[in-house]
């Protein structure tokens, strides 16, 4: 991965870690925290959507990986919630 790749994707982690954080309220965890919630975030949306059938692009790829992380962030987060609550 070269060095603007890298970039990209810890700024498309911070941008859905950051809004999952909006989101899913009193889930905040600094900007560090965020990137690490959107890059998981990520990962766990690129596995599960496929999985289930849902495929999508959105006006251009980067607002569509930016939408995936967030929803994976958004999954993240609520099971963290759950976590926490038990």
């Amino acid at each position: 991965m070269s060095a603007t790749g890298l970039l990209i994707f810890l700024l498309v982690g911070a941008i859905a870690g950051w809004l999952a954080g909006l989101i899913v309220r009193g889930f905040g965890f600094g900007l560090i925290g965020n990137i690490v919630v959107g890059i998981i975030g990520a990962f766990l949306a690129g596995w599960l959507l496929p999985m289930l059938g849902i495929s999508f692009v959105i006006v251009s790829p980067l607002v569509t990986h930016i939408v995936y992380a967030l929803i994976g962030a958004i999954i993240l987060l609520a099971i963290i919630g759950v976590i926490k609550r038990a």
